[in-house]
């Protein structure tokens, strides 16, 4: 049977499913679907034709490279094809963004027929996708081509001097008007607009776009559209924030694909222009993704905090401030967006100042069809302006450089003056000031990495930037589950990763062994320099060296064909710690005390948000301290920065030293020696901090910060505890993150049904306390007996290397009814758990929720970081699900139990037990003097 009949049978399978063919991409269905093209008798040819102009997918695809070539041949009159006449096949090629196309608009623009030249360089001077090899081309043709040559890509290089790919675009409509739908009450989590359980399927957007929301959701957003044809809808978080969670590309493209409008008539299934909006803004990380499809992101304010005559904020018995409602954004509510005001209105009047959502730079993004021909563009437009040894016009918004003479710098605004590329101003920049920064680290992870290959594609990519250090592509958050998703799915994209040029958790020719840490802590251990920027494909990319910022897969893609990234410098918190940690308290304790401290401090506004929270932890080791700054994600802030003490960071350098020490004794090192040079630059940091030529990262004394905060640890007095808050009278409440519980709040009483020990936020002592308390227990009562399950995912293979080696793993050993094998992994979902202690194999396992969950209505007591609903627990008919979050002891303590447990039986489990403790350093950690 023919692949082209395979196609069809698929596509059938397809339509029973309410679904459109999937979009071709393989060299071999589409080189059937041209020779059927050309056989005029052919009985697929009229739907071969339809395949191969609309439902093909563009960039440098195989699928894209066999049709370029095709209609390079119809151009020359090399093959006809009646429906396909030369111009429109110019028309196609315009549709294709880059790669093969500008191979063959090139190949045609400085060919010897005249006419065909002049339609391919009109064509050229619409594109931005251009990379080196194709620059060269045309400077080479310019400047020692034929005369002929040379005047064509003259006359292509003045244009892109002028920028005219973006002048002669049409300027962004004055007036939008808007439908409203609100998508939920309260934070709306990505994991709603596509939910992990459905990673698998984030590569199929068509397929992918039927889990946003609910089917009903959908009907309803088609129903509004219908009702008003001529208006946009648009997404709102009601009463809370928009886009909180991972950070996932898929959410906004589903947002897109239901609410926006086609990129290309001759691109399936992506669309562009979504618009969302939130009563408290949108998520840092969401608001790059919506920018990224050229879209509007709206912080609505409609809610407010009630005041009395004196001004002071009205509260409810809880405490909490009372909101007010300024307007109404119900669902079906018409509004009208001005662009040139930038203003919110209803109904004829002003509702709120959107400045922030139309900034000229996002006004461009939208004139673009998404911030990546911006990218690209600016690009294209300095180098031909150099080549032609003219001046470059001005055309884009010039970037805001803000500078505060005398004033010093924080550690970020430190961080991204030493990475910054083509900025103008000879003095220092501070937060605020738009900055194209080099990019070090790079992490791709592997639910979302198919959709970052895929924008690599699409931009025309083939090979990793040189700009960047290490870029490395993940397998945990498919390591629980190796099944026929997995399978398909997961060698495809270590094989492209790995031809990219990225070290890869798995090895496409199978000669290492299979590695599924979680990406952060591979991230963490590959950041050796404390003035490091990383991007990663996850919202938990937060090292504690250098600064990380956890990104959608379409920003990855960008950092990892270009090494920079763009992002205005964020304002910064100051957090300290002051007093002394009791024996009984872990440091995950100090996280959410935190939190909870800073919500006391500041009326419940969270400072944290959109913010960088720069730390002066001084005294913790990288690993350790990681636990903080993971948590800042679900503290909703842009990231974090450790300020450590000399002695410290060294120590942190030399264990991730033998960390990328192991990755290359395994074999895992590339061509271009990338772990080696990691290795290599570890030890040069190292040197600087000994000899004092260049001291750890810190910030200047007189440096601003947006708020500071100082953590009194003597305040915490017993285990914290992150409570989803799932009965709430107040819908919006739930699932915030932001409530933050002692352990004596639930007296003992609270029933656990499953424990877990897990995820990005533990380290190996985790795994030792762990231990600890099964040895205590069976010295105490002869046996453990477990009355809830405990799932033990260690998040790295070292770890569980040096807990064999420390004689911890037998202890757990002797404990679980299961352990993983790697030479069988498992094939299925666990959907049912018996009172006892799992060892999962190393990776994301319950915290990501993709691959399996709890059972449906679990009262879950996890060490992981996320409590949205559905997330690690779906809802039951019985009971709602919910997931609180709090330190290993607890966990623990609780999975024995069933229970949450007394202090009094907290504090008698903890005895004599090496928890993380944690001691504020005791000198200042600023510089003196500003510079």
């Amino acid at each position: 049977m023919s692949i082209y009949l395979d196609y069809l049978k698929e596509i059938e399978e397809r339509k029973a499913e309410g679904l459109h063919p999937k979009p071709v991409d393989g060299a071999d269905l589409i080189a059937e679907i041209i020779a059927q093209i050309k056989d005029t008798d052919n009985e697929h040819r009229k739907e071969s034709l339809n395949f191969f102009i609309y439902n093909t997918i563009p960039g440098t695809t195989p699928a894209a490279s066999a049709k370029a070539t095709f209609l390079e041949d119809i151009i020359l009159g090399k093959e006809s094809v009646e429906e396909i006449t030369p111009e429109f096949a110019f028309e196609l090629l315009s549709h294709m963004k880059g790669g093969p196309s500008i191979e063959v608009l090139l190949d045609l623009a400085l060919g010897d027929d005249s006419t065909i030249a002049k339609q391919a360089a009109d064509v050229l001077k619409t594109q931005v996708y251009l990379y080196e090899a194709d620059m060269e081309r045309l400077e080479k043709a310019y400047k020692s081509g034929s005369p002929s040559q040379s005047a064509t890509a003259k006359d292509i290089l003045e244009s892109y001097a002028a920028a005219e790919f973006f002048t002669s675009l049409p300027e962004v409509s004055e007036k939008i008007e808007i439908v409203t739908y609100v998508a939920g009450e309260g934070d709306i989590s990505t994991d709603l607009l596509s939910p992990g359980g459905e990673a698998h399927s984030r590569s199929d957007r068509e397929l992918h776009g039927k889990c946003m929301i609910t089917p009903e959701a959908q009907d309803q957003i088609k129903a509004l559209q219908k009702l008003h044809p001529d208006k946009s809808v648009m997404l709102v978080a009601e009463k809370g924030t928009m886009g909180v969670g991972s950070s996932r590309m898929s959410g906004i493209n589903n947002v897109s694909l239901w609410t926006g409008k086609p990129a290309s008539p001759y691109v399936p299934f992506v669309n562009i222009f979504p618009i969302v909006a939130g009563t408290n803004g949108i998520s840092p990380i969401f608001l790059t993704t919506v920018s990224v499809t050229g879209g509007i992101g709206i912080d609505l304010k409609n809610w407010v905090k009630k005041t009395d005559a004196e001004g002071n904020t009205v509260t409810d018995e809880n405490g909490d401030p009372v909101l007010e409602q300024t307007y109404s954004v119900e669902t079906g509510t018409l509004l009208t967006i001005d662009t040139k005001a930038k203003k919110l209105y209803g109904n004829g009047e002003e509702l709120v100042d959107i400045s922030a959502a139309l900034t000229p730079q996002k006004v461009e993004f939208i004139k673009a069809g998404g911030s990546y021909a911006i990218v690209f563009g600016k690009k294209l437009q300095t180098f031909a302006a150099k080549t032609l040894g003219t001046e470059m016009p001005t055309v884009y918004a010039p970037a805001k450089e803000i500078t505060h003479t005398g004033q010093g710098l924080t550690a970020v605004e430190k961080i991204f003056n030493r990475n910054a590329v083509g900025t103008l101003s000879k003095d220092p920049l501070h937060a605020g000031s738009d900055v194209r920064v080099e990019v070090n680290i790079v992490g791709s992870q592997d639910t979302t990495g198919l959709m970052t290959s895929q924008e690599l594609e699409a931009m025309a990519a083939t090979v990793i930037s040189p700009i960047v250090d290490a870029a490395y592509q993940s397998g945990c958050h498919t390591a629980s589950v190796w099944d026929k998703k997995a399978q398909a799915n997961i060698p495809r994209l270590m094989k492209f990763m790995n031809d990219f040029g990225l070290i890869t958790a798995r090895d496409p020719k199978g000669e290492y062994h299979a590695m599924t840490d979680v990406i952060h802590k591979v991230l963490n251990d590959l950041t050796v320099d404390d003035w490091d920027i990383i991007i990663g494909g996850d919202s938990h990319t937060r090292m504690s060296k250098g600064v990380a910022f956890g990104a959608d897969s379409g920003t990855v893609a960008l950092a990892l064909a270009t090494g920079e990234a763009t992002m205005p410098i964020p304002e910064s918190v100051k957090v300290t710690f002051k007093g002394e940690m009791q024996p009984h308290m872990d440091f995950r304790d100090v996280v959410h005390a935190t939190q909870l401290q800073m919500l006391k401090k500041f009326g419940g506004e969270n400072v944290f948000q959109g913010r960088i929270i720069e730390v002066h932890i001084g005294t913790l080791q990288a690993d350790k301290a990681f636990t903080f700054t993971d948590w800042t994600a679900e503290m909703k802030a842009k990231a974090s920065i450790c300020i450590s003490q000399p002695e410290t960071l060294i120590e942190s350098l030399e264990i991730a030293k033998s960390r990328i020490q192991i990755m290359i004794d395994k074999g895992m090192d590339n061509h271009n020696q990338v772990l080696q040079g990691l290795v290599d630059k570890a030890n040069r940091r190292i040197d600087q901090i000994r000899s004092g030529e260049k001291p750890p990262l810190a910030p200047d004394s007189d440096a601003k910060y947006h708020a500071e905060l100082v953590v009194d640890l003597e305040e915490i007095v017993e285990p914290m505890i992150a409570d989803p808050d799932v009965h709430n009278d107040d819908v919006s409440k739930r699932y915030t993150h932001d409530v933050i519980r002692a352990l004596s709040f639930y007296g003992g009483e609270k029933k656990v049904d499953l424990g877990f020990v897990g995820s990005c936020m533990v380290h190996k002592g985790d795994l030792k306390i762990l231990s600890h308390m099964l040895r205590n227990l069976e010295a105490a009562n002869g046996e453990v007996k477990f009355n809830a399950p405990l799932v033990v995912a260690a998040p790295t293979y070292n770890i569980i290397d040096e807990l064999k080696i420390e004689g911890d793993w037998n202890i757990l050993q002797k404990y679980s009814g299961f352990e993983f094998d790697d030479n069988a992994p498992k094939q299925a979902a666990r959907t049912e758990y018996e009172n006892m202690m799992y060892l999962e194999r190393p990776g994301c396992n319950l915290c990501m929720g993709n691959q399996e969950k709890a059972e449906k209505g679990d009262t879950v007591m996890a060490t992981s970081t996320r409590l949205f609903q559905g997330r690690v627990v779906a809802d039951s008919d019985r009971k709602k699900g919910e997931s609180l979050l709090s330190s290993t002891p607890v966990v623990v303590l609780s999975a024995i139990l069933g229970r949450t447990p007394t202090l009094d039986e907290y504090k008698t489990a903890v005895e004599g037990i090496d928890l993380t403790t944690f001691a504020p350093p005791t000198q200042d950690m600023m510089v003196a003097m500003a510079g």
